[in-house]
């Protein structure tokens, strides 16, 4: 008996754990269209999402690109086809690799200092004085952060995918020696607008997953600071899981 009421009372906080997540999210999308509209809170954070991410997005992408490179030449030279390395760099990172990667290197550098400020304001109560003074919180702190993560995460990606095909180019051609024309033409001739669009429409839901995952941990975070060194490992943990889970998805529903 102890081990079925074990799982039933476990089963039931995971289930009340996500009712609460789905209408913090339905909250937040909710105060987005309603005024005030501060632009100048979501301008802000647009900044620190995506402008304050741009370099470790850059430096991960030119390098998983010369990796992607590397490895696809000698899996492509076994069958005489070097000539398609261009396109097997840019299908991948277009399709998968920017998209997942991006967001993941956003989960590590902004969503964890989301979940930490937001938690940090939870636990020395500056949220309930906003709630004391009339000011609805989730407005004024988490709808900018969901509007400029939807909107910053897919500028990343798109800087990922360039990024890397370039540095995949830099591997193929400059050291590996695969004529420069071969590169190009085989990304003209095998990447269509599809896969643009599938890797547009992963950017956007990873934005709204990373956002939304890190500023709940941080905004029902526990009042001390192991609670807050734990908020913000669950809003890391638990953002990079659902994004790998989501793309199978998607993925699977796009091809």
């Amino acid at each position: 008996m102890k081990v079925l009421i074990y799982i039933g009372s476990s089963t039931l906080s995971l289930l009340e754990e996500i009712g609460r997540m789905f209408l913090f999210l339905l909250q937040a999308i909710a105060w987005i269209f309603r005024p005030p509209f501060r632009p100048a809170r979501i301008l802000n954070q647009l900044y620190f999402i995506g402008f304050k991410t741009t370099f470790v997005v850059t430096l991960t992408a030119i390098f998983t690109g010369m990796v992607l490179a590397l490895q696809g030449y000698y899996s492509l030279r076994k069958f005489g086809a070097e000539g398609l390395l261009g396109s097997a760099v840019a299908l991948g990172m277009i399709r998968e690799l920017g998209p997942v990667l991006g967001s993941l290197m956003v989960t590590a550098r902004s969503g964890s200092a989301m979940t930490a400020e937001i938690g940090i304001m939870r636990i020395t109560e500056q949220i309930d004085a906003m709630e004391t003074m009339a000011v609805n919180p989730i407005q004024y702190l988490i709808a900018p952060k969901i509007v400029a993560g939807v909107m910053a995460v897919p500028l990343l990606v798109a800087i990922f995918d360039i990024v890397g095909i370039f540095g995949g180019y830099l591997v193929g051609v400059k050291l590996l020696g695969v004529s420069s024309g071969s590169f190009w033409s085989s990304i003209e001739s095998e990447v269509g607008w599809s896969d643009v669009y599938g890797g547009f429409l992963k950017s956007i839901s990873f934005g709204l997953i990373v956002t939304w995952v890190c500023c709940y941990k941080g905004f029902y975070t526990e009042m001390s600071a192991e609670g807050l060194g734990k908020a913000t490992t669950q809003g890391v943990v638990l953002s990079s899981v659902l994004i790998l889970v989501w793309d199978y998805f998607l993925t699977s529903v796009l091809l």
